[in-house]
């Protein structure tokens, strides 16, 4: 417990120094101090603002999504909670339809990593699906505000949590894992296959996940790599110390991971910083608030139990068990073969640096027992690990394929009563085509196009 509460200490020791930065700010940025306008002055704010943004605590962001445009019409967006656990809650982003409008719009899980970062990370993700889709997101919990009387939390209960939310939202889902949920999102589909679970999604898109960490291996798996679970435990394991809600819980605390985050890239962020310092002395204020809104969202980071952080280092990055056949989840086997009913779809980005090219992809070849027509893989060019969840391309290019994908699937499930369209290769089509009245509809491939 002594790092975590040294690191306490030491962000408490900073309080003053923090709140002198503040008051240096305000003082060199108010028009009533003729220094004000002076290089001297704004140099003095800018670093001011820097010094107490890089030694503050970051909470959890908002999603502050207000609203959405459905069919040209603009409505607002609420946020309710479905359900709930001790460590995470499955939130619904309620939008307000207008009710002489009906809309049968495709629901959606998103899994946020459960890897640091709250799930507010998803946010654009989550605005790029509103207009088309009903959307909901696992809003996972900091472990340091989970009493120790609530239990324990690993691998096996993720699973068990993604299982249990999908059985919520019933069989009309669509769910979409983002980076780390890949695995335990394959294996919970996996074991409903096989249990013929009525709440079968009806398709799975698997997004920059590291599915099988050998292929392509990225600093990431380097970092695991040559090292036994023994070493994560005693270096990285901390207890939360007092006052927190969970104190005394053994986690992964988010200073570290933050700490593991930044050096990846330190030079980078070192130059971000010293870009943000000029923008504030020349006056930019586009440019400051992007560094601002990054980087609130970047820092803001949450401990994850102990027992969840080793058992994913075990299972996914030293012993490879899915790919390899012998991962289990509470004695029983994870055999993603069983899955022949929920379509799935890869995607990965061309220069990820977290998730190698092809780790996400052999999904396809585990999934062995779901026909061709119901599997499809998408590299986007450009763009790295989070550009395959966020930003531009994602909107204009990434979104629109995987609902594509999505109708397709739910044209196969409820529209084609029961008729296989013949195989071919998955192709990328700019839209879907829109699902068959009757019988006579040309077949369809996985993304909805129809085969000559």
């Amino acid at each position: 417990m002594a790092a975590y509460t040294m690191y306490e200490w030491t962000h408490a020791a900073l309080a003053p120094a923090r709140a002198t930065a503040d008051l240096t700010k305000l003082a060199f940025s108010n028009p009533l101090n003729p220094l004000a306008a002076t290089p001297f002055g704004k140099q003095m704010a800018a670093g001011a603002e820097v010094f107490e943004r890089m030694t503050r605590r970051y909470g959890k962001p908002a999603f502050g999504i207000e609203n959405t445009l459905v069919g040209g019409t603009r409505c607002a967006i609420t946020e309710e909670f479905l359900w709930e656990r001790p460590f995470c809650k499955l939130l619904h982003f309620k939008r307000h339809l207008p009710a002489e409008r009906s809309y049968n719009d495709p629901k959606v899980l998103l899994v946020a990593p459960m890897s640091g970062h709250y799930a507010t990370l998803l946010r654009g993700t989550v605005e790029a699906f509103l207009p088309r889709h009903d959307v909901y997101i696992t809003d996972w919990v900091d472990a340091r505000d989970v009493p120790l009387a609530a239990g324990n939390f690993d691998l096996d209960d993720y699973i068990d949590y993604v299982r249990s939310m999908l059985q919520r939202l019933g069989p009309e889902t669509h769910v979409v894992a983002v980076c780390q949920p890949g695995v335990p999102v394959l294996s919970a589909v996996s074991l409903m296959e096989e249990d013929d679970d009525p709440a079968i999604p009806t398709s799975m898109t698997l997004m920059g996940a590291p599915i099988d960490s050998r292929i392509a291996p990225t600093e990431v798996n380097a970092f695991a790599n040559g090292k036994e679970l023994g070493w994560f435990r005693r270096n990285l394991i901390k207890n939360v110390p007092f006052p927190n809600a969970g104190f005394m819980r053994p986690v992964y605390p988010g200073f570290l991971q933050l700490s593991g985050f930044m050096g990846m890239n330190l030079n980078r962020h070192i130059d971000a910083h010293k870009e943000f310092f000029n923008h504030l002395v020349d006056g930019d204020g586009d440019g400051a608030e992007k560094h601002r809104e990054f980087y609130d969202e970047y820092l803001a980071v949450m401990d994850l139990t102990a027992e969840f952080y080793l058992q994913t280092i075990d299972t996914v990055f030293l012993k490879h068990s899915l790919p390899l056949g012998t991962m289990m989840h509470r004695d029983r086997l994870v055999d993603p073969s069983k899955i022949t009913r929920c379509a799935l779809l890869t995607v990965e980005g061309e220069k990820d640096d977290i998730t190698g090219r092809g780790q996400t992809k052999a999904a396809l070849d585990l999934c062995s027992g779901l026909d061709d027509d119901l599997k499809a893989h998408y590299e986007q060019p450009r763009v790295g690990h989070y550009g395959v969840f966020n930003g531009s391309r994602f909107r204009s290019e990434i979104q629109p394929r995987m609902t594509d994908f999505m109708l397709s699937a739910e044209w196969r499930r409820n529209g084609s009563k029961g008729r296989k369209p013949a195989k071919s290769k998955p192709s990328m089509p700019a839209s879907p085509v829109p699902a068959p009245a009757n019988d006579t509809a040309p077949p369809v491939d996985a993304f909805g196009r129809a085969k000559a």
